[in-house]
């Protein structure tokens, strides 16, 4: 059964050789354009268009066409190639007469089928508006199969954008040159027809439809002067012997009659010498059920390193879960809106009122949308197994900075000798099956600060707790994150500095205190503060003008080169105006220099600032001390559950890896 793609959805290919059909309604120019696991195109000899038909595998058609039928042998295309995009582009959007626009068109529809003909998947792109290019399909190398994946990514800047968006240079140049191939030339002026000798003229029979051969009625047959052309000999289905009386390749003259034929008594065959015998179609090979999915294995993604290898393929789950997540919402809002729509329809139309048409109209749209929700729910199931699969493969093979508290990699864990690629802050997961976990992976050195919010948000889970609870969980959560951040960099390649102005963090610092990773003492009560904030911001403004003046090298001495951490408990509490605008400063300037804060604060209780802090709240990245689905993505607007990393109870790997970072120091 052909899967009926929606807008995101992706679906195993069970054949590497296929056929890609379009049909558009309108002359639309088709070509493919080959990527890296990026999505990048090399550059302009990767893009197979009009002009360039044929490249590493696919074949496109050399003219713009409302039907095309596009060929694509994924064995033959190079290695480094993981995707393949199949894009549409109106040539009338750049000038010549034509749709400008896929908005005026009928919606395009595509269909990816096996190499016997037999259809495996399709997708008919719909909300399309002033677009003019469009990226239909993705054909992808997930873990050695490939896949396919309904796109419908449009461009209102037609082919230029939507070969820029795909890292191409100078892509104007580029598109115009592939639409100048399908320009519309000057019409070629007929050559006025010949003169046929009367002796040359024959009787053309018409073609026989297929009703006419259903019914054995002749078809009627029209004079037609022509010039004979050579004919070669075709076989006869079944028998091998060729079609005789027709004239020979050679000379035109009669062919030949075998023994025992006309005009020696037998038969005299009547067929027009190009008529051909019908060939019995061949019989279909029975369609093999679609190969299981390959087995998962870690680090199956590009990369130098394994630690690359395994960040890639992290990320490349949470690709497919938000896309896979976000099919399923849209085939279930699409069954949705159809049944609202046949049942308006059923409503308004009174004769379905009679005679229990209604009900039943009624009926069959609830089972139509049963069935498209079934669908979808399947897909999902099976998509989400193959997730978890791959999870419960990659999870034990993370790295010490990739990895879960409760990894074993920690109680192995060394003090690395170079930085990695990034660390884990926590855990994602989507309301479809909260038990599958992507790891919240950032990468280092850090583009913003972190905001551990000790407010109740809009957490359920929050609303349990009381406040004092609330905020010994947060401070928990910041003093896990400090301890993952320093077992990530090298020996003193980072430093940590923490403000308590209250002193009411004693206890969860104590970790941090007592294993002697501190640059200092936290610092206490206004005076501290302001300490503190003096010494980074007059450090974010030496390094500023070093790099500004390219003077690296007339640094002071004594200047610690590490990256430097400024962990805030109970914010506001110590910070005067003059702190605020400190801190704001760091907030702003310090990431482009190694200096990044770490903030424990509920917004509510610095409200008395008013909008002054806003710019310090959205320039954090925002962590809860428990879950909760505030993290939003802009790619398909998921809502996104965050889970802060939690030690294991009575675990002692915390301490075990300060120590270690303690000792390294030394």
């Amino acid at each position: 059964m052909t899967a009926e793609l929606v807008r995101g959805q992706n679906h195993p290919l069970p054949d590497t050789r296929l056929e890609i059909r379009v049909s558009a309604g309108h002359p639309v120019l088709a070509g493919a354009t080959l990527g890296d696991d990026q999505g990048r195109v090399p550059g302009a000899e990767w893009i197979a268009h009009p002009g360039a038909p044929s490249l590493h595998g696919v074949v496109v058609t050399g003219e713009a066409a409302a039907e095309h039928r596009l060929t694509v042998d994924l064995e033959a295309v190079p290695g480094a190639v993981h995707r393949v995009s199949v894009l549409l582009a109106l040539p009338g959007a750049r000038g010549a007469a034509g749709a400008a626009r896929f908005g005026a068109v009928a919606a395009p529809h595509v269909v990816v089928a096996g190499h016997d003909g037999s259809e495996i998947a399709s997708y008919t792109i719909t909300g399309l508006d002033s677009e003019s290019a469009v990226v239909a399909l993705e054909l992808y190398r997930r873990q050695g199969a490939w896949k396919v994946r309904a796109m419908g990514q449009g461009y209102d800047g037609g082919l230029a954008a939507l070969l820029g968006d795909q890292g191409l240079e100078r892509p104007a140049d580029l598109a115009a040159a592939i639409l100048e191939t399908v320009a519309p030339g000057p019409a070629p002026v007929a050559a006025p027809p010949q003169r046929v000798p009367e002796a040359e003229r024959v009787c053309h029979t018409a073609p026989v439809t297929s009703a006419d051969a259903a019914a054995g009625t002749p078809a009627p047959v029209t004079p037609s002067p022509v010039t004979p052309t050579p004919v070669t000999p075709t076989p006869v289905a079944g028998t091998g012997a060729p079609v005789t009386g027709g004239p020979t390749p050679a000379t035109g003259t009669p062919a030949p009659v075998p023994s025992g034929a006309a005009p020696s008594g037998g038969p005299i065959d009547y067929s027009h010498p190009r008529r051909r015998a019908a060939t019995p179609a061949p019989a279909a090979e029975p369609r093999q059920a679609p190969p299981a999915p390959p087995a998962p294995v870690a680090g199956d993604a590009s990369g130098w390193s394994m630690d690359e290898r395994l960040y890639n393929q992290v990320w490349g789950m949470f690709e497919d879960l938000a896309r896979t997540a976000a099919a399923y919402r849209s085939a279930c809002e699409f069954a949705e809106s159809r049944l609202d729509r046949e049942l308006d329809e059923t409503l308004s139309d009174y004769r379905s009122r009679v005679g229990g048409a209604n009900d039943s109209a009624r009926a069959a749209a609830r089972a139509r949308h049963d069935e498209l929700v079934e669908r979808a729910q399947a897909v999902l199931d099976r998509d989400l197994a193959q997730l978890a699969a791959e999870s419960a493969v990659v999870e034990p093979a993370l790295p010490a900075a990739f990895a879960r508290w409760d990894n074993p990699v920690w109680h192995a864990y060394r003090v690395p000798a170079e930085e990695p690629m990034a660390v884990r802050l926590g855990d994602l997961h989507l309301p479809e099956r909260s038990e599958l976990r992507i790891p919240m992976l950032v990468r280092l050195p850090l583009e913003r600060g972190l905001w551990v919010d000790s407010g109740r948000g809009r957490s359920e889970a929050a609303g349990l707790l009381d406040e004092v609870e609330l905020r010994r969980l947060a401070l928990d959560s910041a003093v896990a994150h400090t301890a993952r951040l320093l077992a990530a960099h090298p020996a003193g390649q980072f430093a940590v500095h923490a403000v308590d102005a209250a002193g009411a963090g004693a206890a969860a610092l104590a970790p941090l205190v007592e294993s002697g990773v501190l640059a200092a003492p936290p610092a206490r009560g206004a005076a501290g503060v302001s300490a503190v904030l003096e010494q980074l911001t007059e450090r974010v403004d030496l390094l500023q003008m070093a790099l500004r003046g390219g003077a690296a090298d007339a640094l002071p001495p004594g200047l610690d080169g590490a990256r430097q951490l400024l962990l805030v408990h109970d914010f506001p509490h110590g910070f005067d105006d003059r702190a605020v605008t400190r801190l704001r400063y760091l907030a702003d300037e310090g990431p482009s220099v190694g200096v990044h804060l770490l903030m424990v604060a509920d917004r509510q209780d610095a409200s008395a600032y008013g909008p002054l802090l806003d710019p310090l709240w959205r320039s954090l990245l925002r962590l809860t001390p428990v879950p909760d689905d505030h993290l939003a993505d802009p790619w398909v607007g998921h809502a996104w559950s965050y889970e802060p990393p939690i030690l294991p109870p009575g675990s002692a790997v915390l301490r075990q890896v300060l120590a270690q970072v303690a000792d390294a120091r030394r």
